[in-house]
Parts: C-alpha cells; sequence; structure tokens
C-alpha cells in the first residue's frame, strides 16, 4: 500500500493579523499502511510530535486481500492491474476478504473536481460482469 501518508487538512488559529498566536489547532489526516493499524501510528506520532494529539477515530484501519484470491486472480486474467488505493472507502468496514475496483481513476477521488466519464461506467460494468463470472464459476481460469 505504499508508505503512510500523513497530510494537514486544517489549520485554526490567531485572533488578529499581526500577532503570533497562543493556541493552533492543526487536523492531520493519516493515511495507514497494511503494516501499521491506526492506534500504532497514533502512538508513534503522540510520541514523537511536539504537541499534543488526540485521535478523532481509530476505528477503520487499511485492508487487503490475498494475492492468491480468486476475485485477485479473475481481475489479473482480464488485465487489470493491482494496487493499494490511497483513500479510504466502506471496504475498510469489511471483516471479510474483499477489493476495492471502481471506473475511474482513483486519483480523482476525493478531490474538489472529482468526476466520472460516462463511458468508465459502461466499461466497469462489463468488467464487473466478467470477474463475477469468473469468481464464481473458479473452473474457468486457467
Amino acid at each position: 500500500l505504499g508508505e503512510v501518508k500523513l497530510t494537514v487538512t486544517q489549520i485554526e488559529g490567531g485572533k488578529q493579523h499581526n500577532a503570533v498566536p497562543a493556541h493552533v489547532d492543526i487536523v492531520l489526516d493519516v493515511r495507514v499502511n497494511d503494516c501499521y493499524t491506526n492506534g500504532e501510528i497514533a502512538e508513534i506520532l503522540k510520541r514523537e510530535a511536539p504537541c499534543s494529539l488526540r485521535p478523532r477515530s481509530l476505528r477503520l484501519n487499511s485492508s487487503s486481500i490475498d494475492p492468491g484470491h480468486s476475485l485477485v486472480l479473475g481481475g489479473k486474467e482480464l488485465g487489470r492491474k493491482t494496487y493499494g488505493s490511497p483513500t479510504l472507502s466502506d471496504q475498510a468496514a469489511l471483516s471479510c476478504p474483499s477489493l476495492k475496483m471502481g471506473p475511474g481513476l482513483s486519483l480523482r477521488s476525493h478531490s474538489a473536481d472529482e468526476f466520472i466519464e460516462v463511458q468508465e461506467v459502461v466499461e466497469g460494468i462489463s468488467i464487473y460482469v466478467a470477474l463475477l463470472e469468473r469468481f464464481l464459476k473458479p473452473e474457468r481460469f486457467g
């Protein structure tokens, strides 16, 4: 999934333009990879940060699927490439093997101008159908 990513997404502080603020609130968005839990990263940040930290939530950890799982193999057979998604989805709440696959470009997800092309949706439907056919009939592999 790549490295753990930390992004400052909100900064609030100060009462006037010509004075150093006595207090600043900063919100960090931390994307954890499959090597750490949210709790482990929170402890590292608390230990290393030059300020006090309070996690908003530790509930949604990263997820992964075995590269040999039939969904993954079926996707590869269809020419799909595997990757670690940099964005969070409801998949993080699942407790079963799952993969995140959608039409469009992941880079456009969660951006100010997020969009998906109609042709990407049409192509996605055919890919989903083909993948499910392979998953539901594993003897078709090979």
